[in-house]
């Protein structure tokens, strides 16, 4: 792939010269130029990334969240000395602050990249987290998430399950994330299952796989996840989910790495990372005998326990700043913060839905803001704002349809979605309930 198309010979020789390490991306986000200074630092020689996409080797955390390239292209600024991470060949972390702008030609469309990056003189690992809100996808500095963050780098090297507990909302499939991007199996495959999202015996086909016949609707032989998983990661969610005749199966894989498909008794070999998750409490599973014991400690080799969100409110600050440039983007709206009220609202709440109820609420206030520069308490869901309404910035008519709006949803909660009967308590035409839900569907769709 050729770089001369917008850079001259003259002017990668001058890249190439820098002390700073630079990759030059172009439009379809492939490498197509790496200098001297960014294989020394990373020790990922040029020939090994030139005309692959930038994500699936420049492992920084920053791509995690947004890429540097995409957020120069969204906000039309420059980057300058962000603080982020990159991994090296040998999967360690290198502190860097990264400097990223788009090259535009004479009609000033953009046509290619240039992410810059040097070492941070944060050399301790410890001490480069205490500057970070977020790790590998993962948002939040609290001491509780630094902690987690400095656990996934010292197993980076190791090839040990891991049992991740937490609880509904917390984020253990992005934890799980973080320990495949950091591991040395980051280049190969990384398999998610939802154990609780399958019955039993769709499940022990989807994990371990079946010949032609082994039952009714198998009409040919198909693998399973773990075999096609084979060298790589596999991330078993809700693993207590797992019926106890099958976990026997799961002890000899992690045990002996054998397994049978369904319906053979052909032993089959598999090297397989287990990564697993559960928002149970393990211990009284097993107490109930649902969950082996053995199997167990054989998963919970790196215990590890997310924290619910209302340990660790300080989080909130960062996780709502993440979310609102995610919706920002979403539904092109430029909100670029929240009011005081609104915030405060935020952090008092005790975010029984953890993450996931936060970043929820978010996505609702966007959908519902009429403000184009931050978010306002009154575009917060019914069970966050309080009953009195935030009215500074709503005209006479807004207030009126904002509460018809909520008294009609009420009705319909209370008459399970009744329109017909909904109608006629407010002696209205069916039609104009109907009309009057416009622009309510957000919340119908959730609470249907």
């Amino acid at each position: 792939m050729e770089t001369t198309e917008f850079l001259d010979t003259y002017s990668l020789n001058i890249l190439d010269s820098l002390a700073e390490g630079v990759y030059v991306i172009n439009k379809e986000f492939k490498i197509v130029f790496v200098n001297k200074s960014a294989s020394q630092i990373t020790g990922i020689k040029q020939e090994d990334v030139l005309g692959k996409v930038c994500r699936t080797f420049c492992k920084s955390e920053r791509c995690q969240i947004g890429c540097p390239i995409t957020e120069v292209i969204r906000t039309g600024k420059n980057i300058i000395d962000l603080e982020s991470s990159l991994q090296n060949n040998e999967g360690s972390i290198i502190p860097v602050k990264i400097n990223a702008s788009v090259l535009c030609d004479e009609k000033k469309e953009p046509i290619a990249g240039i992410i810059s990056f040097r070492k941070n003189a944060i050399v301790n690992f410890e001490e480069y987290l205490k500057h970070q809100d977020h790790f590998y996808g993962i948002v939040g500095k609290s001491k509780a998430m630094r902690e987690l963050y400095k656990t996934i780098q010292e197993i980076s090297s190791s090839q040990a399950s891991v049992l991740i507990t937490g609880e509904t909302g917390v984020g253990k499939e992005m934890l799980a994330n973080a320990i495949k991007e950091t591991s040395l199996r980051r280049d190969k495959l990384f398999v998610k299952v939802n154990c609780a999202a399958l019955p039993d015996t769709l499940l022990a086909s989807e994990l371990f796989g079946h010949v032609k016949g082994a039952f009714t609707d198998a009409v040919k032989d198909r693998i399973g996840r773990f075999e096609y998983s084979n060298h790589g990661t596999i991330f078993l969610d809700e693993i207590t989910e797992i019926p106890i005749n099958m976990q026997t199966r799961l002890l000899r894989i992690i045990q002996q790495g054998t397994f049978e498909r369904l319906g053979e008794s052909t032993e089959r070999k598999v090297d397989v990372r287990i990564i697993a998750a559960s928002n149970k409490i393990v211990q009284e599973e097993i107490k109930a005998n649902r969950f082996r014991e053995d199997l167990f400690y054989r998963l919970n080799v790196i215990p590890i326990h997310v924290p619910p969100l209302r340990e660790r409110k300080e989080d909130i600050i960062s996780l709502v700043n993440y979310f609102i440039r995610k919706f920002s983007d979403k539904y092109g709206k430029k909100i670029e913060t929240t009011d005081s009220k609104t915030m405060e609202i935020l952090f008092n709440h005790d975010w029984p839905g953890n993450v996931r109820e936060l970043e929820n609420a978010i996505e609702y206030a966007f959908v519902r803001s009429k403000r184009e520069d931050y978010l306002c308490a009154c575009c917060l869901p019914p069970n966050l704002r309080n009953k009195d309404k935030c009215h500074k910035y709503l005209s006479a008519k807004e207030i009126e349809e904002d509460e018809k709006a909520e008294t009609l949803l009420a009705l319909l909660r209370q008459n399970n979605w009744n329109k017909s009967k909904v109608a006629k308590i407010l002696g209205i035409n069916r039609s104009t309930v109907h009309r009057m839900l416009k622009g309510q569907t957000a919340e119908i769709k959730r609470e249907q």
